[in-house]
């Protein structure tokens, strides 16, 4: 028996192509100025360059009222090259909506930052995106809204770049952009953004802002704050809100995390809390490769 398509617009639960790991969904997206590690890679490539890391990371996400569930992952090395060159690689596969529109997706990312001095940090990424739409769109049984039977309708590849500013131990500013080739679609929309934070080793505070060129008719703005605390120097609290202003949706957000030296191991849920309510659960996990002495010792910044 066929389980009941999602009632949702296809666009909130694609979520403007965005690949977040728990850590960036806890905090409702603001994570441009203080990722690092996988996060970086997805949210603000130049922040790769921020520590000195080798990690392997695994996430997943749940979307019980979209119909869609993501499985994917992430390496960052930022210790092999002796020049404090950062490169990751990842990728996430997407199922949304089987029984409506049917639409599955593979995105592959991959990216290089360098450290410029201490304190500034430049970024580049590139995306690929392969997405094809088997089931009824909108309009029902359409080309139009549904896409063509088992090809893609997208196969493209964009580009990112991202910049981030640390004139102080505890201060961090960033630009980020995003598919800014301007691909020309929703799937990829192309976008500006920006984060300011202030982080001490156990308190990170931040809020970004993201405009929107694409997704809707005219050009939208996401405004996102978080706040991250890590008690005990192992136990991360994470909480977070996010406006969107294409959708006019509010959307509130908390997790927890688990840190070690060899792993870490994070949760997140987002809730829009206005109408359509919808939810989305984040799960990921993380291997710190530098911790096992297989890769050089980083020599710090």
């Amino acid at each position: 028996m066929l389980a009941e398509a999602s009632s949702l617009d296809p666009a909130v639960g694609w979520n403007y192509g965005e690949i977040e790991t728990p850590r960036s969904a806890a905090m409702g997206g603001a994570l441009r100025a203080y990722s690092n590690s996988v996060s970086a890679l997805f949210i603000n490539p130049a922040n790769m360059a921020s520590s000195r890391i080798y990690h392997l990371g695994a996430l997943a996400q749940i979307w019980p009222e979209a119909g869609r569930q993501s499985y994917g992952g992430g390496a960052v090395d930022s210790i092999v090259s002796s020049s404090r060159l950062a490169g990751g690689f990842g990728g996430v596969w997407t199922l949304q909506d089987p029984d409506g529109i049917d639409r599955q997706a593979t995105d592959l990312r991959f990216a290089l930052a360098m450290p410029f001095s201490d304190q500034f940090m430049l970024g580049i990424g590139g995306r690929y995106l392969w997405l094809k739409q088997n089931g009824l769109g909108p309009l029902g049984d359409s080309l139009v809204s549904g896409g063509l039977k088992d090809e893609n309708i997208v196969k493209g590849f964009a580009f990112d770049a991202g910049a981030t500013l640390r004139p102080t131990e505890y201060f961090a500013i960033s630009l980020v952009g995003n598919n800014l080739n301007n691909p020309g679609h929703g799937f990829q929309p192309s976008s500006v953004g920006g984060g300011i934070g202030v982080g001490t080793k156990d308190v990170t505070v931040e809020g970004d802002v993201v405009s929107d060129f694409t997704t809707w008719d005219r050009t939208t703005v996401r405004a996102m704050g978080g706040l991250e605390l890590l008690l005990a120097d192992r136990f991360a609290v994470r909480g977070g809100y996010r406006y969107d202003d294409g959708a006019k949706s509010h959307a509130v957000s908390v997790g927890a995390g688990y840190i070690e030296r060899a792993f870490s191991a994070e949760a997140a849920v987002r809730r829009v809390v206005s109408d359509p309510g919808a939810t989305a659960i984040f799960f990921g996990f993380t291997y710190h490769l530098e911790s096992t002495g297989l890769t050089p010792s980083p020599d710090g910044f």
